[in-house]
C-alpha cells in the first residue's frame, strides 16, 4: 500500500497536497484498492465554495458508489477533467493522474493525519 509521506490525510481516505493557499486532494491507494475498478468519476462542484467534511462529488466503481469528502474548506477551482474519459486512472496512479480536485484553502487543517497516522488508521 502506498502512502506518500509529504502528503496528508483523513479518516475518510481522501489525501490533500498543500502549495501555498491552492491544494490538490484525490482519494488513497488504500481507497482505490477497496473500491476496485473505478468506472466514472462524478465532480459537478467546480466554482462551489465548501466546508470541511462537505459532499465535493462521487466515485463509481462497479460495485458501489462512493461520496468524496473535503478535507479543508475551500472553493472548487479546478477539476481533473481527464477523469472523464479515463476514471480508471484514479486506480492506476492515485496520487499522480488521478488527483479529484483542486481547491483554494479557506480553512485551517488542523484535523489532517500524518503519513504515518494514516498508516496506523488504515492498518498498514
Amino acid at each position: 500500500m502506498n502512502i506518500p509521506g509529504d502528503l496528508q490525510y483523513t479518516k475518510d481516505h481522501e489525501w490533500i497536497k498543500m502549495d501555498g493557499d491552492v491544494a490538490t486532494i484525490g482519494i488513497t491507494d488504500f481507497a482505490q484498492g477497496e473500491l476496485g475498478d473505478i468506472v466514472y468519476v462524478e465532480i459537478e462542484t467546480e466554482g462551489e465554495t465548501l466546508s470541511s467534511g462537505d459532499v465535493f462529488g462521487t466515485v463509481e466503481a462497479v460495485k458501489t458508489v462512493s461520496d468524496l469528502f473535503m478535507p479543508v474548506s475551500g472553493e472548487v477551482i479546478e477539476v481533473n477533467s481527464g477523469l472523464e474519459s479515463s476514471p480508471e486512472s484514479v486506480n492506476s496512479d492515485p496520487y499522480g493522474e488521478g488527483w479529484m480536485v483542486k481547491i483554494k484553502v479557506s480553512g485551517d487543517a488542523d484535523d489532517l493525519l500524518s503519513a504515518d497516522e494514516y498508516k496506523n488508521e488504515v492498518g498498514g
